[in-house]
C-alpha cells in the first residue's frame, strides 16, 4: 500500500512497530505470516491443518527441513501481541478430528505463535547457535484485505464504482431493491437518520445476497457490512454509495454530506487501523481462493474473482525485506495464492486447476502493472476429505472420488445423512484455459466446465497402537509450508 494513503502519524507508527519487530528479531527470529481468503475457501482449516502436521509429525515429503530431520522440536507458545485474540487451534482441530465437522470460519482477527527448533543446512551457522524460528500466524477475513483499496478512493470515486459494477449481470437484479431507493434519494436533502438507515440496509443486505452460495460473487466492500461485529449500528456502517447531485456539488448539511463523512469514518476507525497495526507488519502472506466454487457459478463468479485477485495483489509490495525496509515500511517478500478443494479433484485434474489459477493471478498482475517476483500459486487441500478410485463404466475405467458427504447434501436425488459413503465423477477442467478466458473476456456465452462441488465431511483418522490419531491428511500443504517459511530454516 502506498505511503500517501496513509498519515505521517501513521507512517510512524508502522515504522516503530517494524523497528521493534526487527530489534525483537535478532534475538528470538520470528516470520509473521498472514493468512486469509475470499469467503468460505478454508483459512482455520488451513491454519489448522498446518499446525497439527507439525506438532504430530505429519507426512511433509516436499517440506526441506522436516524432511530432511533437521527439526528437532515443534511446539506453540504464547503469542507476542496480548491484544489479539488467540486462534484457537485446540477447538478447531477437535472438530475436525473428532467430531468430524468443519469449524466455523473466520470472522475476526486472531493470531498463534508456532515455534520450531532446527539444526541450520549450513555448517557456518551451526557453529554459533542452534536454530530456532518462530512463526506468528496472523488469520484474518479476506473481507477485510478488500477493504485496503478503499484507502486510495474518496467517496465520490467509491459511489461511481460501486453503483457501476451494481448495474452489471447477475449484480443488477441483486441491487434492485437498493438501486431503488438510491435513485428516489436527493444527494442533496437535508441528512436523515432513518434514510441513511434504510439506505445502508438495503446496501448491506445486496452485498450479501451476492456472497450468498448460489452466487459467489467475490468483490464486496465494505467487508464489515458483511461481518460488523461490534460496529454493527455505528454509523462508521450506516452508508452507501450515492450519486452526486446533478450539479456535482454537494451541499453541507446534505444527505451526501452525512454518507461521505462516515464513509470517510469508516476508513479511519476501521480499515486504517488493520492496515497499520496488522497487515503493515506481516513478512509473508497466503490468500485461498474457492476457484472451483466460482467455475461451478458461472463466467460472472470467474470474472468477479479476477476482479477480487486484481484489488487483492494490488495491496501487497513484493520485495526483500531489510533494515531500511522496516524504516520505510516492511515488505510482503512472499504472496501464496492457493486454490483449495483439490481433494474434490481427481490427482489428473489438479494441474488443470493450478494452470486456472495461476491464468487468473496472470491476468490480475497484467491489470495492475505489478511484477510477479515473489507470487506463487498452487492447489491444494488442506483437509484431504476423500480418497481416490476407479469405477467400471461401459468397458472403460472411470475416475472417481469417495467421500462421506455431509448431512442433506443431496446427490443425483439422493439425500445423505452424513454417515453413507459414496462415489462420484468429479468431473474435468480444461487442460488449457486460455480459451476459456478468451471467450469470457469477448462476451461469448460460455459452457464452463461441471465440476460437481460436494460438501464432504473431514476424514475419520486413523489412530495409533496408543490411541494418539495420525496427522491430518491433505495435498501440497507441504509444498506450501516450504515456500512460505522453508527459506526461514535454511
Amino acid at each position: 500500500m502506498p505511503p500517501s494513503l496513509t498519515s505521517f502519524a501513521d507512517d510512524a507508527r508502522i515504522a516503530f512497530d517494524n523497528l521493534s519487530d526487527r530489534a525483537a528479531g535478532l534475538v528470538h527470529p520470528t516470520v509473521r505470516l498472514g493468512v486469509t481468503g475470499l469467503s468460505r475457501s478454508g483459512k482455520t482449516v488451513f491454519i489448522s491443518s498446518l499446525v497439527h502436521n507439525l506438532l504430530h509429525g505429519g507426512r511433509l515429503p516436499l517440506f526441506e527441513p522436516v524432511q530432511s530431520g533437521r527439526v528437532s522440536a515443534v511446539r506453540l507458545e504464547q503469542q507476542p501481541d496480548d491484544a489479539v485474540p488467540r486462534f484457537q487451534y485446540e477447538d478447531h482441530i477437535r472438530a475436525l478430528a473428532k467430531d468430524r465437522i468443519w469449524p466455523d470460519s473466520t470472522r475476526a482477527i486472531s493470531e498463534l505463535r508456532l515455534t520450531l527448533d532446527y539444526q541450520s543446512a549450513s555448517g557456518w551457522n551451526r557453529l554459533f547457535s542452534a536454530g530456532r524460528l518462530s512463526i506468528d500466524i496472523v488469520d484474518y477475513p479476506g473481507e477485510w484485505l478488500l477493504d485496503l483499496p478503499l484507502l486510495g478512493k474518496d467517496y465520490r470515486t467509491f459511489s461511481e464504482e460501486t453503483i457501476a459494477l451494481a448495474r452489471t449481470g447477475i449484480r443488477a437484479e441483486l441491487s434492485r431493491e437498493w438501486l431503488s431507493l438510491t435513485g428516489d434519494a436527493i444527494p442533496n436533502i437535508a441528512a436523515d437518520e432513518m434514510q441513511a438507515r434504510d439506505l445502508a440496509t438495503a446496501f448491506a443486505d445486496y452485498l450479501k445476497a451476492c456472497k450468498a452460495d448460489e452466487r459467489s460473487l467475490s468483490t464486496l466492500p465494505p467487508g464489515r457490512f458483511l461481518l460488523p461485529g461490534d460496529l454493527e449500528g455505528s454509523p462508521a456502517l450506516t452508508f452507501a454509495p450515492l450519486a452526486l447531485p446533478p450539479d456535482g456539488k454537494p451541499q453541507k448539511g446534505s444527505l451526501w454530506a452525512m454518507m461521505e463523512r462516515r464513509y470517510e469514518a469508516y476508513k479511519s476507525v476501521v480499515v486504517k487501523p488493520f492496515f497499520r497495526d496488522h497487515f503493515a507488519r506481516l513478512d509473508r502472506q497466503i490468500v485461498l481462493v474457492d476457484a472451483l466454487q466460482a467455475i461451478n457459478r458461472g463466467p460472472e463468479a470467474v470474472q468477479d474473482l479476477e476482479r477480487a485477485l486484481t484489488d487483492v495483489l494490488a495491496c501487497f509490495r513484493p520485495g526483500s525485506n531489510s533494515l531500511l525496509s522496516a524504516l520505510l515500511g516492511r515488505r510482503i517478500d512472499r504472496v501464496l495464492v492457493a486454490a483449495t478443494k483439490a481433494d474434490h479433484l481427481h490427482h489428473e485434474s489438479h494441474h488443470r486447476l493450478d494452470a486456472l489459477t495461476r491464468r487468473l493471478v496472470d491476468r490480475a498482475i497484467q491489470r495492475i502493472g505489478m511484477a510477479g517476483a515473489g507470487i506463487d500459486v498452487m492447489a491444494l487441500a488442506s483437509v484431504r476429505a476423500t480418497r481416490e478410485a476407479t469405477v467400471k463404466r461401459d468397458g472403460q475405467d472411470l475416475p472417481v472420488i469417495v467421500g462421506t458427504p455431509i448431512a442433506g447434501e443431496t446427490i443425483a436425488g439422493e439425500r445423505f445423512d452424513g454417515e453413507k459413503k459414496t462415489a462420484i465423477f468429479p468431473g474435468d477442467l480444461p487442460e488449457n484455459p486460455e480459451t476459456l478466458f478468451a471467450e469470457i473476456e469477448a462476451g461469448i456465452p460460455v459452457a464452463l466446465p461441471d465440476v460437481n462441488v460436494v460438501r464432504f465431511r473431514p476424514p475419520q483418522l486413523e489412530e495409533t497402537s496408543g490411541g494418539i490419531k495420525l496427522s491430518v491428511p491433505h495435498i501440497r500443504l507441504d509444498r506450501a509450508m516450504q515456500f512460505l517459511f522453508g527459506d526461514r530454516l535454511a
